[in-house]
């Protein structure tokens, strides 16, 4: 269990520990990992797309669903960004699979990249505004592959600007059930 002081760090915004499910982002991140095993093992193959995933466009599918717990496996190409957003009232963790994705994370005061690679995780806390785009790798052709999960599952999200001055302003918020909110 994390103390209130583990999440406290000079750069990033305080968190809040308290959160709308009974998982932890430890248990997305062992959701995450599991669902990428299965994936790679050939469990999900039937949810592939026949001609293979594409190389145009975003493509996401639903892994596993409950009241609890959604899990997608999404695919990243160059060129399409999710825009900079938070999950609403979800937590949620990724894991990469192939490929690298570069995100963009507001901290309080300006955007930070981080850069993730095949085996990496990361976390969202309750209140994380961030955007996810393909980053080249070492093989820099082809979609990024990755595992996210939510908990609760997705129902809402917020996407935001960061303005002139340097502050965040919420653009829109959109229900949605799904990784991404339908345009």
């Amino acid at each position: 269990m994390l103390s209130a002081n583990a999440l406290a760090h000079p750069v990033l915004p305080r968190l809040s520990l308290a959160a709308p499910t009974r998982l932890r982002l430890p248990d997305l991140f062992h959701a995450t990992d599991r669902a990428a095993d299965d994936v790679l093992s050939g469990r999900y193959d039937h949810l592939l797309p026949a001609r293979g995933v594409p190389t145009d466009h975003r493509w996401f599918t639903r892994l596993h669903s409950d009241d609890e717990l959604d899990i997608w496996l999404i695919s990243w190409v160059p060129g399409h960004a999710t825009e900079l957003h938070d999950h609403g009232g979800s937590l949620g963790a990724l894991t990469v699979l192939s490929g690298s994705l570069d995100e963009f994370r507001w901290d309080g005061e300006q955007l930070r990249r981080r850069r993730l690679k095949a085996g990496d995780q990361a976390g969202f806390p309750l209140g994380w505004v961030h955007d996810v785009v393909w980053a080249p790798g070492v093989a820099p052709t082809g979609p990024t592959i990755s595992v996210h999960a939510y908990s609760p599952p997705l129902t809402v999200m917020s996407y935001y600007e960061v303005t002139a001055g340097n502050t965040l302003r919420k653009r829109r918020t959109e229900l949605t059930d799904q990784p991404e909110a339908a345009r």
